[in-house]
């Protein structure tokens, strides 16, 4: 493993072998989009705190916007610094495990942060900091189905989903976890069609519009998260469409306070200040030498209308 030291030298072997030396550990992090949605400004606004308080810890920060191609030549740059370590917040899971894997081959260990990487990547990374994006698209379906057997209307209900952006891992999981989970816990609810609307507010809420279009019978809206969860709650109060039971599966700020007026139902609470530290603590630890677990989850919990008196309004 290699470290970055920066030691304060004297001439005498007293000195020399004395605890004076500090060692400072330069950890590179090429992030998915912080422009796309307040999560991700948040999360690196945490990421560079933490960072900042650590003086053993310098970071070099960087966003991909969005874009595949500029993520790659990140990792590349971050590499041929000789970083001690890299994060990386996916743009693609499948589209980035070529660099994950030039960085593997120069011995710097590499975490991926809140999305995965698809598996045929995971022999590369030393350690996956997240939360677990399945279980929370199982919590999702569970809130729905509940909501529908306190309304009576579980042997009927019609659902539509909207999805994360194609092609990234956490929208792929929690759709996962929310299509697998419906079944066992509610058979008889049909989920009826499910289109992208790439995390973004207003692309969500002309998929709704469509949707709304298309069909009569809407009694719930699962989203990929709160932010594309309340660009369909607009789409329906323009509409007209009252009545329907809208759950996302990260809770924003604008989702709580939907919740708080009673227009929008639960959702899964998910703090992106836990995701940063925990991502910077994991690649510490991983640099220390420190057992960590390949899968290191962070718990994310219902959050409904019922018990949101329990939470702290999201900040992002």
């Amino acid at each position: 493993m290699k470290m970055t030291r920066k030691l304060a030298l004297a001439c005498t072997t007293a000195v020399l072998g004395s605890a004076a030396a500090a060692e400072t550990m330069t950890i590179g992090i090429t992030q998915n989009n912080v422009g796309v949605d307040s999560y991700q400004t948040t999360y690196e606004k945490a990421f560079i705190a933490a960072a900042e308080a650590d003086p053993n810890v310098e970071v070099v920060v960087l966003d991909a916007g969005g874009d595949v191609a500029r993520q790659i030549a990140q990792m590349e740059d971050l590499i041929q610094q000789a970083v001690d370590a890299i994060i990386i917040w996916p743009t693609n899971g499948e589209a980035v495990i070529p660099a994950v894997r030039k960085a593997h081959q120069a011995d710097i260990p590499v975490v991926v942060t809140n999305s995965n990487i698809a598996e045929q990547g995971f022999d590369f990374i030393a350690s996956f900091s997240g939360p677990d994006n399945i279980t929370q698209g199982s919590r999702s379906a569970e809130i729905m189905c509940d909501k529908f057997k306190d309304m009576g209307i579980a042997d009927e209900a019609r659902v539509v989903q909207i999805s994360g952006q194609p092609g990234y891992t956490t929208a792929i999981e929690r759709a996962k976890g929310f299509e697998d989970r419906l079944p066992e816990v509610c058979p008889n609810v049909t989920l009826v069609e499910t289109q992208p609307g790439d995390w973004n507010r207003e692309k969500s809420q002309q998929v709704m519009e469509a949707f709304l279009v298309k069909y009569d019978d809407i009694d719930g809206v699962y989203a990929g998260d709160d932010n594309m969860g309340v660009g369909a709650l607009n789409a329906a109060k323009a509409a007209g469409r009252e009545g329907i039971i809208f759950v996302g599966a990260t809770n924003f700020s604008v989702g709580y306070e939907a919740m708080a007026e009673g227009d929008y139902w639960g959702s899964i609470y998910q703090s992106p200040v836990d995701d940063a530290e925990a991502a910077l603590q994991t690649a510490i630890d991983v640099l220390n030498g420190e057992d960590v677990p390949f899968l290191n989850y962070f718990d994310t919990p219902k959050i409904t209308q019922d018990n949101m008196d329990q939470f702290s309004k999201p900040v992002f």
